[in-house]
């Protein structure tokens, strides 16, 4: 690498205006819980501690390293926090606008996890800065850390097959739902139900449904015929509910779609 010359040539525009209002270490804990209104897009990096901070009406929990973002209008406050200390860059422009939404960042995907690499970056950047510099050093921290974005945002496909293999080893389960998911990946559960429906044109519900509906079929066509025994192999703990599902789904109840069945069979036997 040491011999390789590396060219790269970013496309810009000179049209598209990216500036910061503040560049601030906070570490005052009245501070930190006193409402303040973004006027800003706000970029926050976690420095040490862990917490809760609410952004409008929504919480969004917090440890050192994590890379969370709010919106202009949006009241903002620290819920909670133990030895907590951030340091946070006020953005704005019409480049501002096209950063976030190149990396799919928005009300419901605002928080990142592992960023305690750039934590000696931001403060030694803030503690040099002078004066005649600090416009200079927030703009490029600002855009540096949207350059470390990418890896993570392009993950949000991966979440949903994550969503989707999870869903189908578990299924049969039927505590199994949304928030399970949500725990073991440690994502908030409103966030990945609102990214499954984005991304694959259904609800998360009607997806699990759908499973399990098939399920039930395939243990049908397999000889079994208690309608009670299949909804709870299902993942379904209501067989009242499992028969009106099926009958949605199939167009025909359990018992009907059983008959039928038989019929065949039948037929088949007598051919």
């Amino acid at each position: 690498m040491k011999d390789k010359n590396i060219c790269k040539f970013p496309i810009s525009d000179l049209s598209d205006v990216l500036f910061t209002s503040c560049y601030v270490r906070e570490s005052n804990m009245e501070t930190m819980k006193t409402v303040t209104r973004l006027q800003y897009y706000r970029m926050l990096l976690v420095l040490q501690g862990e917490g809760t901070l609410r952004f409008e009406e929504r919480t969004v929990g917090f440890k050192a390293g994590d890379l969370i973002f709010g919106f202009p209008n949006e009241k903002f406050y620290m819920v909670d926090g133990l030895n907590s200390i951030y340091a946070y860059i006020d953005f704005n422009g019409v480049r501002a606008t096209e950063l976030l939404r190149r990396f799919d960042i928005d009300l419901y995907h605002r928080a990142f996890s592992g960023f305690d690499g750039l934590i000696p970056l931001w403060e030694e950047s803030l503690s040099r800065a002078s004066e005649q510099t600090i416009d200079l050093a927030a703009e490029s921290i600002v855009l540096y850390t949207f350059s470390r974005l990418y890896g993570n945002t392009s993950e949000r496909g991966s979440i949903i097959g994550r969503i989707m293999e999870l869903t189908e080893n578990h299924f049969t389960d039927a505590k199994f739902g949304i928030s399970k998911i949500a725990e073991d990946i440690s994502y908030n559960p409103k966030y990945i139900s609102h990214l499954f429906s984005e991304k694959t044109g259904t609800t998360y519900s009607e997806y699990l449904r759908t499973l399990r509906i098939r399920h039930a079929v395939s243990l049908f066509d397999h000889g079994i015929q208690s309608v009670k025994n299949v909804a709870f192999l299902s993942g379904f703990s209501d067989p009242l509910y499992f028969s009106n599902v099926f009958k949605k789904q199939i167009g025909v109840s359990p018992k009907e779609y059983i008959a039928n069945l038989d019929r065949t069979l039948s037929e088949n036997e007598l051919d």
